[in-house]
């Protein structure tokens, strides 16, 4: 659902005064968060989509990274997952089911959680996610509520999924480009779980269906701040904006653009293209991380990102107080 769409909705409903909720729907964030007792949180989210690559085992292994992501989005480390499966088995042979699940739990079992389970129905299209329960202590949870001025951002993934997947679709892509991108939305995103014990980690988020700036922007409103992304340092995956030019934009970025508003601010020269590639959807991203602003602290927690399997970590921008817009897309 577009992101108006799912604001619109989660503004009617009565929102849960429970003492225990730490992170419920306020501030759209990756995943609900209760607690069980002083010293232990569940962390809990659902996510799935239809296939965004050909082959259903690489499907599989994908969509069970990005609902795994949620989890460690919020510094957690997952511990079961149920299937969600839509299946036209009318149509399709059953072995395309087989090797799509077997994907996902091999990712499940990556990630040191247990398959416990599922449901699954007839659909006219094929769906397949997980929901993921997963455990954080209260006390280092990672929430996009908690950027700070002075802050700088860190990115734990390259920009460019939704183009290279639509391209893929088309048969567009390069082989070895392919392979590459499987590889990124494979990565899983576990350095989050250490993140979220480093003093110097403050917020965060990952970056999935609105795009880097979309998700920036929940980051921004949720932590009362403005944030400013230096367009050219953000990584890109090849050959994104060649096949960004050629049309292979998803439709999410208008709707993500129009969402956003005047909430963003584009500096004069920075190439609309770029600007529409990092409102593109992404499919299972990195985190983007609220980080402090010193060297020391930034070099080690780099040091542990790239040893937990961050794909990069570079400082793609900085947080500030807030004032005018909510995102500044900076020429530099």
């Amino acid at each position: 659902m577009p992101q108006t769409g799912t604001a619109q909705v989660l503004r009617r409903l009565k929102r849960s005064d429970h003492p225990d909720l730490l992170v419920g729907t306020e501030t759209l964030d990756d995943a609900g968060v209760f607690r069980l007792r002083d010293d232990y949180a569940l962390v809990q989210t659902t996510d799935f989509f239809p296939p965004v690559v050909d082959d259903p085992y690489a499907f599989g292994r994908i969509a069970a990274a990005n609902a795994l992501s949620d989890v460690y989005a919020m510094g957690g480390a997952p511990m079961t997952a149920l299937n969600i499966v839509c299946f036209p088995d009318h149509k399709l042979e059953l072995e395309i089911l087989s090797e799509i699940l077997r994907g996902g739990a091999e990712t499940i079992a990556q990630a040191g959680a247990v398959l416990v389970g599922g449901h699954s129905v007839r659909d006219e299209e094929v769906k397949y996610g997980l929901a993921v329960t997963g455990f954080v202590h209260p006390e280092r949870i990672l929430t996009n509520a908690g950027a700070r001025p002075g802050d700088v951002l860190i990115l734990t993934k390259p920009i460019g999924s939704g183009v290279l997947t639509s391209a893929a679709k088309k048969e567009r892509l390069a082989p070895a480009a392919l392979e590459a991108l499987i590889n990124v939305m494979t990565a899983l995103n576990r350095c989050g779980v250490g993140a979220a014990a480093h003093p110097a980690v403050h917020g965060g988020t990952d970056v999935t269906g609105f795009g880097l700036l979309g998700h920036a922007h929940e980051l921004a409103s949720a932590s009362g701040v403005t944030i400013e992304i230096a367009a050219r340092q953000v990584p890109l995956l090849e050959p994104t904006l060649e096949l960004a030019a050629g049309g292979f934009l998803t439709r999410a970025w208008k709707s993500t653009r129009e969402h956003i508003g005047a909430a963003l601010e584009v500096a004069e020269g920075v190439d609309p293209l770029l600007v529409s590639v990092l409102l593109d959807a992404q499919t299972s991203g990195g985190l983007l991380l609220s980080v402090a602003d010193d060297e020391a602290e930034r070099e080690a927690l780099v040091s542990g990102l790239m040893g937990a399997g961050a794909v990069c970590a570079p400082v793609i921008g900085r947080v500030r107080e807030q004032d005018g817009p909510q995102i500044r897309l900076l020429d530099c």
